[in-house]
C-alpha cells in the first residue's frame, strides 16, 4: 500500500539500528520527513559499527577507540542533518550480541519516547548477523514495555507498529516490501546526510540508485492521480503486525 499525501505523523519515530550508518542509508527519508512535521525521532545505535563496517580507518591503522570516536561523530553529523536525537549504547558488533540488559535498556527507551512508529531491521540476513539480533532485541523490547507489571519508568507502552527497513541484499533476506515511503520532498536532506558518513562512501550511489528505483515503484502503485513528479526517490518497508482500520484502503 502507498501513501503519497504526506499526512504528518501521528508521534514519535524511533528507529532501533544495529551500526551507526544503518539508520541513514535505510530509513533517512522517514526520519527527515517526521522531523519536517515537527514530530519527534529518536535513532539508537546499538553499536558504532567498529569492527564490521569500518574498514577503511582500521586500513588506514586506527585502533578500536579511534574507530568508535570517527563512527560516533559521523552518526552524530547525519543525525542532526535529519533532525534527530541519537543515542549510542556502544554494545560492540561482529558480534553484537543479544543480552537481558540491552533488551532492558531498550525497554526504558520505549517507554520514555512512547513511540507511534518503530523501525527496526529484517529478521532475515544471511550476510550480517548483527541485524537481526538488533531486530530481535527491539521485538523483545517492545513486548515487554508493554507489560504493567515490568520494571520500568513511565507507562506501559500501548502497540506502536513495526515497520522492518530495506537490508542491503533484499532478495537474499526474503524481503518482500508492503510499504513504499515518498521521501522525495526531503530526499536532498538524505542525500546530505549519507555524505556524513565517509567511512561507508561506497554505500552513498547505492543507496542514491535504490531510492530512485523504488520511487519508480512508488509511481506504479500510486497511479496517475495523486501527481507525483516524474522523479520520485522512496523508501520500502515490511510492516509487522496487522494494520487495524475500519476503511479499506
Amino acid at each position: 500500500m502507498t501513501d503519497s499525501t504526506h499526512a504528518a505523523p501521528a508521534g514519535p519515530l524511533l528507529v532501533i539500528s544495529a551500526h551507526a550508518g544503518d539508520f541513514v542509508w535505510r530509513a533517512g527519508g522517514a526520519i527527515a520527513l517526521t522531523t519536517a512535521a515537527g514530530e519527534r525521532a529518536k535513532v539508537v545505535c546499538l553499536s558504532f559499527g567498529e569492527r564490521g563496517e569500518s574498514a577503511r580507518a582500521w586500513r588506514e591503522g586506527r585502533n578500536l577507540e579511534e574507530i568508535k570516536a570517527i563512527r560516533r561523530k559521523e552518526a552524530e553529523k547525519a543525525a542532526a542533518e535529519l533532525g534527530a536525537e541519537i543515542e549510542f549504547l556502544d554494545a560492540g558488533d561482529y558480534p553484537l550480541v543479544e543480552s537481558q540488559q540491552l533488551v532492558d535498556r531498550l525497554v526504558h527507551i520505549y517507554r520514555e519516547v512512547e513511540p507511534a512508529v518503530v523501525l527496526t531491521h529484517t529478521l532475515s540476513d544471511p550476510y550480517n548477523g548483527d541485524h537481526p539480533a538488533a531486530a530481535r532485541m527491539a521485538l523483545q523490547a517492545r513486548i515487554l514495555a508493554q507489560a504493567v507489571g515490568y520494571d520500568a519508568p513511565g507507562e506501559p507502552l500501548g502497540a506502536p507498529p513495526v515497520f522492518f527497513f530495506e537490508p542491503h541484499q533484499p532478495e537474499q533476506c526474503d524481503f518482500k516490501p508492503d510499504t513504499l515511503l515518498d521521501i522525495t520532498p526531503v530526499w536532498e536532506r538524505k542525500a546530505q546526510a549519507m555524505t556524513c558518513l565517509p567511512a561507508q562512501r561506497h554505500m552513498w550511489d547505492y543507496y542514491t540508485d535504490l531510492a530512485k528505483r523504488r520511487g519508480v515503484q512508488l509511481k506504479r502503485n500510486a497511479g496517475p492521480n495523486l501527481g507525483l513528479p516524474a522523479d520520485c526517490q522512496a523508501e520500502a518497508f515490511v510492516r509487522l503486525y496487522p494494520q487495524t482500520t475500519g476503511v479499506l484502503a
